[in-house]
């Protein structure tokens, strides 16, 4: 049997590099392993279960989903294929029919040589390492029962019940004829997102807007500084309005504001609350423990309820479930919404963002003025450290004045700076995003400080 490298089973997903780490045969144990346990987190036998497909545009997807099915279908499991989609579009494929689950062959945003996927079960609720991808993992090392045979696999169109449904989140009758600079990254969004901007009427510059696994433009990750320089620019060359980018598998959009300026994704979370609770008045609201106080003070403003939120997309999805949230917004550009199956979606922030500017006749930047002149953000800052466990003990001792929590990681609150330390959970990384509410120069003075305890 295939040898299995425990290290592709990751706290979110599984990701690995094609061929060294997963090729077809481990795609197809897998599949295997997937259907069993979603047969013993739903109660259901294996040959009662429907689960959906997808995959993305990478050069190995077709060979991998067909193995991934091939997995299915020997355990007995009906497999609904929906072929080369955005994640999200495998997302509501699951929650609209009421599946057992769901598989998408992707690897985000990684580059051209990964592979993976990520998996959810009924309600679009996504498997973590503490729920589901450890139990595949155990499975696949231990053996899997021999086969039970009789699946089946049925190919489906979802593109046009998923952009209807994504469309009648907004008025598109208020969405002005804005001039918006698109950039795929040569991943889904170009067929995902692009008929519904185009049925908007907008002034469209369109870049590496076409699905090409081999990334001819630039890696399809806009977090990074150096992927998201050609469409700052552009913006700026255009006299655009906005430009949006989005990752590979397009379930996270980023901004431009019309100066050129990135849009940092607290103050994004909090655009988008302000237009969510516009519509759903009172609601709750979640953020994560790296955001910007600027989320809550707006969501308290506005009379909603803001709760603090564990990072990572299970958390959220499940967190929402219990609090009847309407709204979760993460700093790394992840917005999960309620009436869409709690799921997160590179296409309705995209949406809600052009409706909110037109509703308002103002531009980007000024309603990010408010934000940017009030709470000054470090971004998250990684360091490498030999002992991450006794650095965040020391950092909790030295500023054990302030107010501390351990939602995830450690957050230490001052009435006027605040800031949270986590570890990575792949790498001997510790995380710090840091906040004052002073001024840019108190932010760079802090973070300076707090650094230099981490990295000692």
């Amino acid at each position: 049997m295939r040898e299995v490298s425990p290290n592709i089973f990751k706290a979110y997903d599984i990701r690995g590099l094609y061929e060294q780490d997963i090729d077809g045969d481990v795609a197809e144990l897998i599949g295997r392993a997937f259907a069993h346990v979603l047969a013993d987190l739903s109660g259901k036998k294996v040959t009662a279960l429907t689960v959906a497909l997808g995959r993305d545009m990478r050069l190995s997807a077709p060979e991998l989903a067909a193995r991934y099915r091939d997995g299915l279908v020997s355990e007995g499991v009906t497999v609904l294929n929906a072929g080369q989609v955005g994640t999200e579009m495998l997302y509501w494929l699951v929650g609209s029919r009421d599946l057992d689950g769901g598989l998408m062959c992707t690897a985000s945003h990684n580059p051209k040589a990964y592979t993976g996927a990520k998996l959810v079960r009924k309600g679009a609720l996504a498997l973590s390492g503490d729920s589901g991808i450890q139990d595949i993992r155990r499975l696949v090392e231990t053996g899997i029962p021999d086969s039970l045979g009789g699946g089946r696999c049925e190919s489906v169109n979802v593109y046009d019940d998923f952009q209807q449904a994504a469309m009648s989140f907004i008025d598109p009758a208020e969405v002005k004829p804005l001039k918006v600079v698109v950039d795929g990254g040569n991943g889904m969004a170009g067929p995902m997102v692009g008929p519904l901007l185009e049925q908007l009427g907008l002034d469209l510059v369109t870049a590496y807007w076409r699905p090409d696994g081999n990334f001819p433009d630039h890696e399809p990750n806009p977090l990074l500084p150096e992927n998201r320089e050609f469409i700052m620019r552009k913006v700026v060359e255009e006299r655009a309005d906005l430009g949006i980018a989005w990752d590979g598998d397009a379930d996270r959009c980023f901004f431009i504001d019309d100066t050129g300026r990135f849009v940092d994704g607290d103050f994004l979370t909090a655009l988008l609350a302000e237009s969510l609770l516009d519509k759903h008045p009172g609601a709750t609201i979640l953020y994560d423990v790296r955001a910007s106080r600027a989320v809550r003070d707006l969501v308290r403003a506005r009379h909603g309820t803001a709760l603090m939120n564990r990072v990572g997309h299970a958390f959220f999805k499940t967190r929402m479930r219990e609090t009847a949230a309407i709204f979760g917004g993460e700093v790394s550009g992840h917005y999960y919404f309620q009436e869409f199956y709690c799921a997160d979606s590179g296409t309705l922030p995209a949406l809600l963002v052009l409706e909110l500017i037109s509703q308002r006749g103002r531009r980007l930047s000024e309603l990010l003025e408010p934000f940017r002149d009030r709470y000054f953000i470090s971004g998250e800052i990684n360091s490498e450290v030999a002992d991450g466990e006794a650095t965040m003990k020391a950092l909790e001792q030295r500023y054990s004045d302030g107010r501390i929590q351990h939602l995830d990681g450690l957050s230490v609150d001052y009435d006027d700076w605040h800031f949270n330390v986590r570890a990575s959970n792949t790498e001997p990384l510790l995380r710090l995003n840091l906040e004052s509410l002073v001024s840019e120069a108190d932010m760079a003075s802090r973070r300076d400080e707090v650094l230099a305890l981490i990295r000692g």
